[in-house]
């Protein structure tokens, strides 16, 4: 049964400058799109929404099929989307379509955009509000870390970022971010609506669980400081990005025959490796190259570029030629 679901008013006006500022217009035009797992942080975003925006918003929860229970959590959702008088939709990929169990948890993300963004755009919805919260900010930073990630690994996700493809332009929204894991919880926990506890959140086999447990058992790892680092080296990588769109148009050129040259003596290290990622983008791009690929051995090849030699990365090879930096695709290896 559900409690009272009348929200106070500050919150809920905390809530509506948050989602404002992260849109063009002032209040959604149309539907606004919210994404609902079924935990309490989307629960508490759907609430809110409802309550910000009434008889505007629309639901959806992405069903991926790798759970049992997961039906039973979409059907929770509807539910209660249906006592507040909310359309919501339940997307599945169907029996045509499968995640890849390599690398589960960056596929099934990869496929619940994809399908939240079908869906907002039958429904004519721009905007896809997500739960991402600060605490989820605080243990991506805290995980990232202990891999030795760079700025842009460490950096807090983006407030909002396109999620666009075949035949939909959408905006992923993330109007949460600077609320705690508890102050949603609170919203829930008043209006008596369950919450869906995803075992995944507690599983060691996880990174994002471990760190989760740490910082949760650990004074000195302080949630609300760790996302504040976090958000700052988004400030750093945004501006790292401001300063890269200039020296793309002064350094790289792409050549008639799909390979790139890259102007790089001088660069700190940080844009020639990112100069280097972009160049290997390009010629992978312009060469039919569409598979995914890690970067992890970029600093690796900039290091062996400035020394004077070169190498091979994602089947993209860079080379000393003419004072420049050379990249093509790499010839075929030889056999037998």
């Amino acid at each position: 049964m559900q409690g009272d679901l009348t929200l106070d008013p500050a919150t809920v006006e905390r809530f509506r400058a948050d989602l404002e500022a992260l849109m063009e217009q002032p209040a959604p035009a149309r539907q606004l799109g919210v994404a609902v797992s079924g935990g309490g942080d989307s629960l508490a975003l759907l609430l809110l929404a409802h309550a910000a925006f009434p008889g505007r918003v629309a639901a959806a929860t992405v069903d991926h099929e790798l759970r049992r229970e997961a039906a039973a959590e979409a059907q929770h959702v509807e539910r209660l989307c249906a006592s507040l008088g909310m359309p919501h939709a339940t997307l599945r990929l169907g029996p045509q379509r499968s995640v890849e169990r390599a690398n589960l948890q960056d596929r099934a993300r990869a496929t619940r955009y994809w399908l939240l963004g079908e869906w907002a755009a039958e429904r004519g919805v721009t905007y896809i509000a997500t739960g991402h919260q600060r605490d989820d900010v605080a243990e991506s930073f805290l995980m990232r870390a202990a891999r030795g990630a760079g700025v842009t690994g460490m950096a807090a996700m983006r407030t909002k970022r396109p999620n666009d493809g075949p035949g939909y332009r959408t905006v992923i929204v993330r109007p949460l971010l600077t609320w705690s894991r508890a102050e949603l919880a609170e919203i829930v926990g008043n209006a008596k609506i369950a919450a869906v506890d995803d075992p995944s959140n507690v599983d060691p086999r996880f990174d994002r669980a471990r760190m989760r447990l740490r910082i949760a058992d650990d004074p000195d790892l302080p949630p609300d400081r760790l996302a504040r680092a976090a958000a700052n080296l988004r400030h750093v990588e945004d501006a790292l990005e401001w300063v890269m769109d200039s020296e793309v148009k002064s350094r790289f050129e792409l050549a008639a025959d799909d390979t790139v040259w890259l102007q790089a003596d001088g660069l700190p290290f940080e844009l020639s490796r990112r100069l280097v990622r972009a160049a290997i983008d390009e010629v992978r791009l312009e060469n039919g190259m569409f598979d995914e690929w890690r970067d992890t051995s970029v600093p690796d090849l900039v290091r062996s570029l400035e020394a004077g030699r070169g190498g091979t990365i994602a089947d993209v090879q860079a080379r000393i030629s003419k004072g420049r930096w050379h990249f093509r695709p790499a010839p075929p290896r030889r056999t037998g």
